[in-house]
């Protein structure tokens, strides 16, 4: 056989299949088992998405960590959810909303603004909440934004070459502004949180301390009329617990589902729901226990 010769790419399907056709002779529960433990964590990629079914958005875990930011901005600015359609359409255009650290001339960011047209420094403009806020404070001055088409709105705040362009994910724009901040368990990821962590050069170890510290450059410090009302650790720093308002709830699980992996989280807790890190969950579970109001993150 020549050195060269390479194994054929389908070599470890039929190890698989062959691994499933032993377990079928020893009884139907051992080779679902060997399904979900063998197949399903060989083949599923992870990643995570917006809305379910044929009309589900996938995201890469960027995206989606983008998305729950600049949603979480809005929560902080008490923004309708018109300019989170706005800004989602704005950012999907821009760089489909990844935080790029290049673009045309000096743009930078998920929605490539340029420093050397006032909008920050490149290092600002690079920190998705900082470029959600700038964006917002542009487009908050734009006479009748909200009733506005996306294009014209987004437009009147970018000045791109092509301003029409932003309106061919208007409507994306407007399903997952309503997914990232209003509806049930819509959001998702799905990963082992082992292989996450080590990809991503973090400790496995839960660290909520991090994790506030972050929440506070999104949303803001806990305050009375914010969209984190208040938020404690338990004693032996196992679990956080997360006072929210009604509006803003979704919002903040989000994103606490989303930034999940860079802080040790494996299970998040709200509205009768409960997320779990793993790599074949791809689904919220109903979970009827938690204080009404409150998000737990664990």
């Amino acid at each position: 056989m020549p050195d060269h010769y390479q194994r054929p790419s389908w070599r470890r399907p039929l190890i698989v299949l062959t691994v499933i056709a032993v377990l079928l002779a020893g009884g139907a529960f051992a080779a679902y088992t060997a399904y979900q433990h063998i197949v399903v964590r060989l083949l599923t990629t992870p990643g995570c998405q917006s809305g379910a079914g044929a009309n589900a958005f996938p995201l890469d875990f960027v995206q989606a960590s983008d998305a729950a930011i600049i949603a979480g901005v809005a929560a902080r600015e008490h923004l309708p959810r018109q300019a989170l359609t706005i800004a989602y359409a704005t950012a999907l255009q821009e760089s489909k909303l990844e935080n790029l650290s290049y673009g045309d001339l000096d743009s930078v960011g998920v929605f490539q603004q340029r420093p050397s047209e006032g909008w920050g420094t490149p290092a600002e403009l690079e920190d998705p909440a900082y470029a959600a806020g700038a964006f917002f404070g542009a487009l908050v001055k734009v006479p009748g934004y909200t009733r506005l088409p996306v294009y014209e709105a987004a437009q009147d705040v970018q000045h791109s070459a092509d301003g029409y362009a932003y309106q061919q994910y208007a409507q994306t724009g407007a399903a997952l502004a309503a997914q990232f901040t209003a509806t049930p368990h819509a959001v998702t990821c799905w990963y082992d949180p082992a292989t996450q962590a080590a990809q991503n050069g973090v400790s496995t170890r839960l660290d909520l301390a991090a994790a506030m510290r972050a929440m506070d450059g999104t949303f803001g410090r806990p305050r009375e009329k914010g969209p984190v009302l208040r938020a404690t650790t338990a004693r032996s720093g196992d679990s956080g617990t997360f006072r929210v308002t009604a509006a803003s709830g979704w919002t903040v699980a989000n994103w606490l589902l989303t930034n999940a992996s860079s802080y040790g989280i494996t299970q998040v807790r709200y509205g009768g729901y409960q997320w779990t890190a793993g790599l074949t969950e791809t689904s919220w579970q109903t979970d009827p226990g938690g204080a009404a109001g409150s998000i737990v993150a664990s």
